[in-house]
């Protein structure tokens, strides 16, 4: 069995860009699931991406307010072809940042998270996976606004690609 994902954070919609880039429209079509690592900043985003994606799994960020809260958890865990995925917004400074995952997400596999727009993709010494695809809306310091694509292969994570969105 393959899973296609796509990884998602930090869209500040409407505030950082009126909608998300065609292209990652075009990906969300053809995820089987998609991970929002929160700061949506307003609930339409979530309505449109329930509505257009084949499943989604996303969590609250510290810019989402209101309705947002009471829909979306801090952390969310889904199971993917028997790999265990956690969702989360902040996960802290960098320095220290795998030790810190790996003590407070034991058991999962793969750990998304958002909240710096800086991509990131290591392993940690027990080999929980940390990603943050960036921002596809809001590129901060960073050269390009970002998302990720992977896939998750006879319970293997594998082609996890971090795609580079063009300026606009």
């Amino acid at each position: 069995m393959t899973t296609r994902l796509l990884l998602l954070a930090d869209t500040h919609l409407p505030k950082r860009a009126r909608d998300l880039p065609d292209e990652v429209w075009r990906a969300v079509g053809e995820a089987d699931l998609v991970l929002h690592a929160g700061d949506w900043v307003d609930v339409a985003l979530l309505d449109e991406l329930e509505s257009r994606a084949r499943r989604l799994v996303g969590v609250a960020g510290n810019n989402d307010h209101g309705v947002l809260r009471e829909r979306l958890p801090e952390l969310a865990t889904v199971d993917v072809e028997g790999l265990r995925f956690g969702v989360v917004h902040q996960t802290g400074p960098a320095t220290g940042r795998e030790a810190r995952c790996e003590a407070d997400h034991p058991g999962l596999d793969v750990l998304v998270f958002g909240h710096s727009h800086i991509p990131w993709d290591t392993t940690t010494p027990r080999g929980l996976r940390l990603l943050n695809p960036g921002s596809p809306t809001d590129r901060r310091r960073q050269p390009w606004c970002t998302y990720m694509t992977a896939v998750v292969e006879d319970g293997v994570l594998g082609r996890v690609v971090l795609h580079e969105l063009p300026r606009r």
